[in-house]
């Protein structure tokens, strides 16, 4: 299982926590420091069985300097979305956990991370 988080975020520190708690083994990924690709954010949101604009955080700074409530979200526009995430990691949802079963949940409850440790 890898997680996704960013360490200044409450949210991954809570989920990290509970998986030292529960014994998990997880690779952390920083990435805002180890950037995700867009092919990785692709594989991620088909894990997830999200959309890019599910998984954006759109209160950021750098979302409304691109003002991201302005776009469209359908498939003619999926490819600018993850684009814009891949070169602004900060506005990824996170923490995001990927299961060793190949799905994928955001782990910003207690009972979202909990689902990801059934996963494994």
């Amino acid at each position: 299982m890898e997680i996704w988080i960013n360490p200044a975020c409450s949210k991954c520190r809570s989920a990290i926590s509970l998986l030292d708690a529960e014994g998990a083994e997880y690779t952390v990924r920083r990435y805002l420091e180890d950037v995700p690709s867009e092919d990785e954010i692709r594989g991620v949101l088909d894990r997830l069985g999200l959309e890019p604009w599910d998984i954006t955080r759109t209160q950021e700074a750098a979302a409304k300097e691109l003002g991201l409530k302005e776009w469209a979200q359908d498939d003619s526009s999926r490819d600018r979305w993850i684009a814009a995430l891949a070169a602004h990691p900060k506005l990824i949802q996170r923490p995001i956990i990927t299961a060793d079963d190949g799905s994928a949940v955001v782990g910003r409850s207690e009972d979202a991370v909990r689902d990801a440790l059934a996963r494994k």
